[in-house]
């Protein structure tokens, strides 16, 4: 089990990050082993025909073998939403010594992979030009894998952060934590998080906790040095609508009502969404489902709510019973 200790000062500067680098690493734990990543098979039949070998042997060894990653290629986030070259640049100033603790607690207690070997010797030099390395394989990895498909990751992690926003606001820390991940635990000032291979507590001390939605975590995972602020990655809603289309309803006396378009609105708002995540899931512009909306709440079918920049929408009551009726 992992502790953080925090009090109110650190609470008060609990904020929530997307971070680029986080996706990357994760998304590698995804090419090694599938298994743990179901929603994403489509995505990696997609990616590894498109990845050099070399390259692959490379990335693959950076995840060890309890699929630890190296702490500085997770680093807690500075911004809200930091781009990838900002954080690229972090990691080329990683001093060696953190780079040789960080690939040697990532595969401990087991031998390191020879491919990372050259990171690990006695001579700073030569783990900085690995670093170079590193950085601009990592670079072209997020071309080849991720680039094309950020906008609507980001979209994803952006709703993650708002419902759990509203979360915090109107249960506090102890409903943010409960319904974030059976492994977290709140209580007294301190968060729990189970299962985790590390023993160890962390004392904010007035650093705050940075939580990062990852559409790549399984589970939730801090840093693995205590040495490292409070960060904590964890499992994204919205994950199983990435690589899919929202199916279109059958025919039904709903659709016949309302036309496709909006009967399939109806039924995507049993959870509040901005709009455009709905335009995203349906692969359509902001403007049309903005129109479809307005028809909708102004026949009393959905509700809205600002929240911050967004209008989030969801069916109405009126609207649940519509889409509840049994087919004729």
């Amino acid at each position: 089990m992992i502790s953080f200790l925090l009090d109110v000062e650190d609470l008060a500067d609990t904020r929530f990050a997307i971070s680029p680098l986080r996706e990357i690493m994760g998304s590698l734990r995804a090419l090694r082993d599938p298994g743990l990543y179901p929603l994403h098979i489509p995505w990696r039949r997609s990616v590894l025909g498109r990845l050099d070998p070399a390259d692959t042997r490379l990335l693959m060894s950076l995840v060890g073998e309890s699929r630890a990653l190296p702490d500085f290629l997770t680093p807690r986030p500075t911004t809200f939403a930091p781009t990838l070259d900002e954080q690229l640049a972090a990691v080329r100033t990683t001093p060696p010594d953190l780079v040789r603790r960080d690939l040697l607690a990532t595969h401990a207690p087991g031998p390191l992979p020879d491919v990372l070997h050259a990171a690990v010797v006695p001579a700073d030099k030569p783990v900085l030009r690995f670093l170079d390395t590193l950085c601009e394989l990592l670079r072209r990895y997020w071309e080849v894998a991720l680039s094309p498909a950020w906008p609507q990751m980001r979209l994803v992690l952006e709703a993650d952060i708002t419902y759990r926003a509203r979360q915090l606001a109107t249960g506090g820390a102890r409903l943010l934590f409960s319904d974030m991940h059976p492994n977290l635990r709140w209580r007294d000032g301190e968060l729990r998080i189970d299962k985790m291979i590390g023993r160890h507590t962390v004392a904010a001390s007035g650093q705050g906790l940075r939580l990062v939605p990852s559409l790549f975590a399984y589970k939730p995972a801090p840093p693995l040095s205590a040495a490292e602020p409070p960060m904590l990655a964890y499992p994204s809603r919205g994950t199983a609508t990435l690589w899919t289309q929202t199916p279109t309803p059958e025919a039904s006396a709903l659709t016949s009502l309302l036309g496709a378009p909006r009967a399939t609105l109806l039924h995507l708002l049993a959870e509040p969404l901005p709009t455009v995540e709905i335009a995203r899931r349906l692969d359509v512009t902001p403007s049309a489902v903005s129109q479809h909306l307005r028809v909708l709440h102004g026949t009393g079918l959905v509700t809205r709510a600002r929240d911050g920049r967004h209008v989030l929408y969801r069916r109405s009551p009126l609207g649940d019973r519509l889409v509840d009726q049994p087919p004729s």
